[in-house]
């Protein structure tokens, strides 16, 4: 069987008679009905959606965008004749296997944005005994292979192997797969480095837990010999720059509608990093940490940043006029009208959003031999550090702020007394048969995946089972649920919905 045709099959394997209606189509339409994918909406992107205009991203608006970004990307690259070409011969590029993997690839995505995920993962690790801890993409692929229900006869969405192989932004495992294991790289491909503050715990980011690995190699099987084991397909390397651009762009949006990036803080970096940047790049990174404060200090850190990391494409030339590109559209443009709701000001944030996605997506090429830390299809050096410095504008001036840092420290403290709490229920002998039955479900679910069967093996699938209740959840759902279990909530049957 030729490549092309062994990846339209999905894990049953569909007959081949399904294959004239559109296999790919179908996944979408059995990702966009699945209630893991209604439940995005109420999962929030960075900052609450309250008194902020008609939109602020949540998780379901922002994957429906990268869909769109990722599909006229697909588009793109299937019109010109040499980059389709050479798609092909890479794997094949499918407009509708990367909208489907792009509607797909948050819905692991746990309560209280990447935050969420942190705490799950310190939890899951260090509380719960689970070796590959907690990780969203890993965990999107678990939904739509295990934990997911399409109906009676499947387990997980029954997706193509293609739509798999393209949600694997980072197609290893988090400790030992492939092997030699891409951490071990020099340089590691981005994600596959350990987190700087716990270097034994294998990649900060990876595609499968182990749990899933034989469903991992079976969908990049159709891939082997064209790219290499580490490497994205190109169905996910469109997928992971779609979602670059629709982060860099729209929480520009959301930061600049509720009010927080405002035009002086970010002209004064920007422009005092153009005007002095001659002296700072004279300064040794130990004086310029010092120097914290001093505007134009934090863009030049990520200058040098990106000459760590990112040498095969970092350029001092290309950084300065991103620099100035960004401060123009910024500064002089979108931030020099203040938000005010009406429908110029909306107007004005689709034009800027339109602007940059059709500048960004009409640069993208695809290369046959990319660097270590990049994918196949890729932004030329001057659209990529224009990226670098749009996320570096609500890194510094939204991340990075107090109120914020206040809000997330009570998230994670939430987070942690639910998973504390969910333990001690799981634990107790007489409330067996009152669980959750979802909670029930998935501690079988997760007993059956590990082997062999001992004590050890109880413990961690209770352990992974609340992993997996708890990242299901809503924002609200997981506040509500806490309330609940400590006593908090003086409603009842309107409590039932999280259970």
């Amino acid at each position: 069987m030729e490549p092309r045709a062994r990846r339209l099959f999905g894990g049953s394997a569909r007959a081949l008679g399904d294959l004239a209606t559109s296999p790919f189509r179908t996944d979408r339409d059995r990702i966009v009905g699945s209630p893991f994918f209604a439940r995005l909406g109420g999962v929030t992107q960075v900052v609450s959606p309250g008194g902020s205009g008609l939109l602020v991203h949540n998780r379901l608006t922002h994957s429906l965008k990268v869909a769109q970004v990722a599909r006229a990307i697909a588009e793109r690259l299937t019109v010109d004749g040499w980059q389709r070409d050479l798609a092909e011969k890479l794997g094949g590029c499918d407009p509708d296997v990367v909208e489907a993997a792009a509607l797909a690839h948050d819905l692991g995505h746990p309560p209280f944005g990447h935050l969420g995920e942190r705490v799950l993962d310190r939890l899951a690790r260090h509380r719960l005994g689970l070796p590959d801890g907690f990780e969203g993409n890993a965990q999107s692929y678990r939904i739509v292979t295990s934990t997911e229900i399409r109906g009676a006869a499947t387990t997980g969405l029954d997706l193509t192997a293609a739509v798999r192989a393209a949600m694997l932004k980072y197609p290893w495992t988090r400790l030992d797969h492939p092997d030699p294991h891409p951490r071990l790289l020099d340089p590691p491909p981005r994600g596959a480095s350990p987190p700087p503050d716990d270097l034994d715990s294998g990649s900060a980011k990876f595609g499968a837990y182990r749990t899933e690995l034989d469903d991992l190699r079976q969908a990049r099987a159709p891939f082997v010999g064209r790219i290499a084991d580490w490497q994205q397909t190109v169905e996910a390397s469109v997928m992971d720059i779609a979602d670059d651009i629709a982060y860099a762009i729209h929480d520009v949006e959301d930061f600049y509608r509720v009010g927080v990036l405002q035009q002086g803080a970010v002209a004064a970096e920007l422009m005092a990093w153009q005007r002095e940047g001659g002296h700072l790049r004279a300064i040794t990174d130990a004086a310029l940490a010092t120097s914290a404060r001093r505007p134009g200090a934090a863009i030049e850190r990520l200058r040098r940043q990106l000459h760590r990391k990112d040498g095969w494409v970092a350029d001092d030339d290309a950084f300065a006029s991103a620099v100035e590109h960004v401060r123009e559209e910024l500064v002089d443009g979108l931030l020099a009208m203040p938000f005010d709701g009406s429908i110029e000001a909306e107007q004005y944030v689709a034009r800027f959003s339109a602007r940059w996605t059709t500048r960004l997506v009409d640069a993208i090429t695809i290369t046959e031999k990319p660097s270590l830390r990049s994918g196949h299809v890729l932004l030329p050096p001057p659209q990529w550090h224009e990226v670098q410095v749009l996320k570096f504008v609500h890194h510094r001036f939204v991340l990075a702020r107090p109120d914020l840092a206040l809000h997330q420290r009570g998230q994670a403290r939430l987070l942690g007394t639910l998973v504390e709490a969910l333990l001690e229920w799981l634990l107790d002998p007489e409330e067996e048969s009152r669980l959750p039955r979802r909670l029930h479900d998935l501690v079988e679910l997760a007993e059956a995946e590990l082997h062999p069967r001992t004590q050890d093996r109880i413990s961690k699938a209770r352990g992974r089972a609340i992993v997996d209740f708890v990242a299901q959840l809503t924002d609200g759902q997981a506040v509500a649920m806490l309330d609940s279990l400590s006593g908090r909530s003086g409603a009842l049957w309107t409590d039932a919905f999280v259970l």
